[in-house]
């Protein structure tokens, strides 16, 4: 079956899918793959406090090997749309470059999956295992209700995946530049420190905080965690607020809140550098809240089988021996890590999140003869 990847990019990018919505492109997906063969299993998860997100798992076949294509069908808000060149959602061509949102993040790439896929089958048959597809509507929002969720449906319903290649844009300039084998932790950490309110011209009835809290922040910033490792850069503590709520110019508060995020590599955990914040506080004195709020922890997929399959790929289709990174943010690959060896390979990223987001097209026909590629090496392996 033979799928135009462009085409479907500008389909999916005409569904205005801002998180959580979904605005019908699960339904787009969901068609082109049931016309493959797939199964397809739509899955709504929604807990207290929290939006319903539609999800979809879709499978071609039974059999193990099962080979996963993972991402998300959700964007970030438009921002400004009168500052876009064209309208977000129109999916207009202009000069080569396919403008939308979402183009890059991510919906250009699971149309390479789903083309690459189609261009598979039409040369190989059914595969020696299964293909698959993990795909969410809330990669772009809190995370609680998509990809988590479908993987522990997947795991109560025996559903095993084998390798997984999740689509997020890795690449900073140019087609093969990077691919993500693992991901920086992100933790971030509010820190509240308490004294008593006073007159400033009697300070010494008064225990103002502030002193202690700036000591604190300082001591946890100017101290470097680590060097970094053979595939992580260093880890870094990055301060973002400092909030007193003190309108008065006369009064000593009786607390001060700091928040804080720490990016950190596979030497830390949370519970560590928990234990190393405590120890500062202890250090400086006086009385303290923390609460940690852990968005994901930092892991690596060492190089190995699925590093070099998709790596070689890469190089095979672009000429390029791509960098293994760590770089960037999170994204749900945290999660599937867990469950199988995971790597992420996607689009230019310049864009992503942008006004006027937009992609190359011939980077989206690139995108879709690497997968291919992958699909055909993975299963030549798995065979051997």
């Amino acid at each position: 079956m033979t799928i135009d990847p462009v085409a479907l990019t500008q389909d999916l990018i005409r569904c205005p899918s801002v998180t959580p919505a979904d605005a019908g492109a699960l339904g787009v997906l969901q068609r082109v793959l049931e016309g493959m063969g797939f199964t397809c299993r739509r899955l709504v998860f929604e807990e207290a406090g929290t939006d319903p997100v539609d999800n979809l798992y879709a499978r071609l076949g039974t059999a193990a090997p099962n080979f996963c294509f993972a991402g998300h069908t959700d964007v970030v808000p438009v921002g400004d749309a009168d500052a876009w060149t064209t309208n977000p959602f129109g999916a207009e061509i202009i000069n080569g470059k396919l403008y939308g949102r979402g183009t890059s993040d991510m919906k250009g790439a699971i149309a390479a999956f789903t083309a690459a896929v189609g261009s598979f089958l039409e040369r190989n048959g059914a595969p020696g295992g299964s293909i698959s597809f993990l795909i969410t509507g809330d990669e772009e929002g809190p995370s609680i209700n998509g990809t988590r969720k479908v993987l522990d449906w997947m795991h109560a319903n025996g559903e095993a995946i084998d390798a997984c290649l999740v689509g997020e844009p890795t690449n900073p300039r140019v087609m093969g530049d990077m691919m993500k084998i693992g991901r920086r932790g992100s933790v971030t950490a509010t820190l509240t420190a308490y004294g008593a309110q006073g007159h400033v011209a009697y300070p010494h009835l008064a225990d103002n905080p502030l002193p202690r809290l700036t000591k604190a922040l300082s001591m946890l910033a100017d101290s470097p965690l680590d060097e970094g490792t053979a595939h992580f850069q260093p880890s870094t503590l990055a301060i973002t607020t400092i909030d007193v709520g003190n309108p008065a110019s006369n009064v000593i508060p009786a607390k001060g809140t700091a928040k804080f995020n720490i990016r950190f590599n596979d030497l830390h955990t949370p519970k560590s550098l928990e234990a190393h914040i405590r120890d500062v506080l202890e250090e400086v004195g006086g009385a303290w809240d923390l609460k940690m709020a852990v968005s994901g922890e930092a892991f690596l997929t060492p190089p190995g089988a699925l590093v070099a399959t998709v790596a070689g790929a890469v190089t095979a289709v672009t000429g390029r021996t791509p960098e293994l990174s760590t770089s960037g943010g999170t994204s749900d690959a945290r999660f599937i890590k867990n469950f199988c060896p995971v790597v992420e390979f996607g689009l230019v990223g310049q864009t992503m999140h942008k006004v006027d987001e937009h992609v190359d097209v011939a980077d989206i026909r690139t995108l879709t003869a690497i997968y291919e590629r992958v699909l055909t090496d993975f299963f030549a392996k798995a065979a051997a």
